[in-house]
């Protein structure tokens, strides 16, 4: 089985690469050519990376998250399910690019570094952690996804405010259409979170003698969820729309980095195992 792992630990970058080339090559021809088969491809990386994850959790007795390499594959992985879930539900592709590079930058580098640990804590070993940690990647790939969606309407906006009606004008989606994957994006961020949330508040407590509610990391990813959860409130009562709904997202994505970096490198947590 190790072998087998071995061969998709050096495929996966590739496939991730041949799904990139084949979005790219449909939205710079922008004809029908890859139109359908893209999703297929992209389907299938998706296939074999979750065996990949699987084999993994088999062969090594713990979930993929036991140094940054392996929560760095489970990333990339996350960002396209995110976005092969956002693509079934609104049947939208011509965004594909922008979100598959991200995940091909992640597992290039953990193919590269990934280490093969059997001698891990205890505690790592848990099927209820690895939920929780797979979660919230997910629920960070959504609202990456959803400040991605954010940038490309303001850069449409431009392009549209200066007259400049080339490519980007051409390929991308209406403004509405990216102000709409840009909330649903969001929305994918703030149900998994909170999916991460609630089997951390149950589980976490009887994990770790040393928990605390006021742990900075823990008050960092409910910032980022009521940040996310008022921006979201006031988008489904009309209260934002157009602009304002994308530069929510953005600014909620850079305030989750910034969270996320200081709580990582500035403060002690019991989360300091990972």
């Amino acid at each position: 089985m190790n072998s087998f792992i071995d061969l998709l630990n050096i495929l996966l970058p590739f496939l991730y690469l041949l799904t990139f080339v084949i979005y790219s090559y449909n939205f710079m021809k922008g004809d029908k050519t890859f139109f359908n088969s893209k999703r297929l491809f992209l389907f299938l990386t998706l296939l074999l990376h979750s065996i990949y994850l699987i084999l993994r959790v088999i062969e090594f007795k713990h979930p993929p998250i036991t140094n940054v390499f392996e929560i760095l594959t489970v990333l990339a992985f996350s960002v396209s399910f995110a976005y092969f879930i956002l693509e079934l539900h609104t049947d939208i592709r011509g965004t594909g690019p922008f979100i598959i590079i991200i995940s091909l930058i992640f597992q290039i580098i953990s193919s590269l570094f990934i280490e093969d640990l059997i001698e891990v804590k205890e505690v790592l070993r848990s099927n209820l952690l690895g939920l929780h940690v797979f979660s919230a990647l997910i629920g960070y790939a959504g609202i990456t996804m959803s400040a991605i969606y954010g940038i490309l309407y303001l850069i449409l906006y431009k392009e549209i405010k200066f007259n400049k009606f080339g490519l980007i004008f051409n390929r991308l989606p209406s403004l509405e259409i990216l102000e709409r994957l840009s909330f649903y994006s969001a929305i994918i961020g703030f149900v998994l979170m909170s999916v991460a949330i609630l089997i951390g508040i149950i589980w976490l407590p009887k994990a770790f003698p040393d928990f605390s509610y006021t742990d900075p990391k823990l008050i960092g990813t409910f910032l980022v969820w009521i940040v996310y959860g008022i921006g979201i409130i006031s988008k489904i009562f009309g209260k934002w729309q157009g602009k304002r709904v994308v530069a929510f997202s953005i600014i909620g994505f850079f305030i989750a980095i910034l969270s996320t970096a200081l709580t990582n490198f500035l403060a002690q947590s019991f989360h300091s195992f990972y």
